[in-house]
């Protein structure tokens, strides 16, 4: 049994490390990758396969204090509409680059607020989209919605575009910490959505919800939850907030002096995670959670389940290509990602180019590490024989590596010949065991808590 104490002199409660939904990760990301290496990327991709496509919206009603994504707040349709613009040449460039009869085994609006957008800008996103890359057999269409920014035209729009999985930003419903955090979502708002949702025949939902925040307590957290189980989402990501005021300035607005310590974010996490286990939930990766029937649930039985940008995902597709300022793209060769400046971005589109400012190629030892590294976030354990044959590299060498780091958590990890696992009580420590297998330099990186 791991105790506390020795989380602690592990360094779990004092350690920032990555939440590795890629690697590198993307602070590593360098001006290697320009545009027109991102170009012929795209048209290096196999005729007729599948790909994964994320549309980004980076505008919001208002900008929330606790989040840390790009993001810029507007009152006027009329930035929106001129982004659609950007976007609709942005599809355009793709639409000139892509290899015939690509289809879209995944499609994810997010953001920023993407039902931000008008009835009819939906409808003109989701055509521009249509005329590219139809949907695949089996196509999963998600996007992020606010409760607070939804209404029946816009959601009738959605599902008129074949959005079948919808996600929803929970984070608490506890008054006082919504007005710490500047986020106002009641639940009552947030129970209206879900149900607007599925009486258009949306069936799969998704939401988020976060520990570590402000003025957050068991108590609290206990009360958030079983209200969200009340809406029967079919999957949660249980997110640890990531303080970074350095980073985020909007985040100054938040008072540090309320926030749980280390400690106490460890003790939210577990109350939450009970009540969803009690739920009959089962457990994915290290903070998602999924109901049987849901795909996370099916790929993690079947040893599929993998791990991106939006956390984990049962997608098999091996490229997503970003579309939209900020956005990140990973194909086999490496990840790729736009200018963040929404401005930056939109004059490289007009200019007839994509907006590639820097990115990562991947070496043979980053595709191997890479590999280990999701097989531990998504399912505790390292084959060695499946690397060997995978990465070409011997039984001695490998065997070294991962006794290096089972050496950084003595007593802690089942390393045998034939791999390394991570027993159930250590799973906390996961993400810092991963960063052991990580070959960068992560000093300079501004990474979140690792509990």
């Amino acid at each position: 049994m791991v105790t506390k104490e020795q989380l602690r002199e592990l360094g779990l409660f004092d350690a920032k490390v990555p939440r590795y939904t890629s690697y590198p990760t993307a602070p590593q990301f360098g001006g290697g990758v320009d545009s027109d290496r991102f170009a012929r990327w795209i048209g290096e991709i196999s005729p007729a396969s599948e790909i994964s496509l994320y549309v980004h919206i980076p505008f919001c009603r208002r900008l929330c204090w606790f989040c840390a994504c790009r993001t810029q707040g507007t009152q006027s349709e009329t930035p929106v509409r001129a982004y659609l613009e950007t976007l609709k040449t942005e599809f355009a460039l793709l639409g000139q680059n892509l290899p015939d009869g690509i289809r879209l085994s995944r499609l994810h609006w997010g953001g920023g607020t993407p039902t931000l957008l008008a009835p009819d800008m939906i409808t003109e996103l989701a055509d521009t989209i249509k005329e590219i890359a139809d949907f695949a057999p089996g196509y999963e269409f998600s996007v992020e919605i606010d409760p607070n920014e939804i209404d029946g035209p816009r959601l009738d729009a959605l599902a008129s575009a074949g959005m079948n999985r919808a996600s929803i930003g929970v984070q608490d419903f506890d008054d006082l910490i919504q007005q710490t955090i500047g986020r106002i979502q009641s639940f009552d708002v947030t129970k209206q959505a879900t149900d607007e949702i599925r009486v258009r025949g949306v069936q799969s939902l998704n939401a988020d919800i976060l520990y570590g925040l402000p003025h957050q307590t068991p108590a609290r957290i206990t009360e958030s939850v079983q209200k969200l189980l009340s809406l029967t989402p079919d999957r949660v990501a249980l997110y640890g907030y990531a303080h970074v005021p350095w980073m985020a300035k909007r985040q100054q607005l938040i008072p540090s002096e309320a926030l749980p310590t280390p400690q106490e974010r460890l003790n939210l996490f577990e109350t939450a995670r009970k009540l969803f286990l009690w739920d009959h939930y089962n457990e994915i990766g290290i903070d998602h959670f999924a109901t049987p029937q849901d795909g996370l649930s099916i790929a993690r039985k079947t040893g599929i389940l993998r791990r991106n940008f939006q956390g984990y995902t049962d997608d098999a597709s091996e490229v997503l290509i970003g579309i939209g300022a900020s956005a990140i793209s990973r194909f086999p060769q490496g990840y790729a990602q736009n200018a963040p400046a929404t401005g930056t971005h939109t004059r490289a589109i007009r200019e007839g180019r994509f907006s590639t400012t820097r990115g990562h190629v991947f070496s043979p030892d980053d595709l191997m590490r890479s590999s280990m590294i999701e097989a531990l976030m998504c399912d505790f354990r390292i084959n060695g024989e499946e690397i060997r044959d995978r990465f070409n590299i011997n039984r001695r060498k490998l065997s070294a590596l991962l006794a290096r780091v089972s050496e950084e958590f003595p007593g802690l990890l089942d390393l045998t010949p034939d791999g390394l696992s991570i027993p159930s009580e250590a799973r906390p420590l996961t993400r810092m065991i991963a960063r052991s297998l990580d070959a960068y330099d992560l000093s300079k990186a501004g990474h979140s808590s690792a509990i």
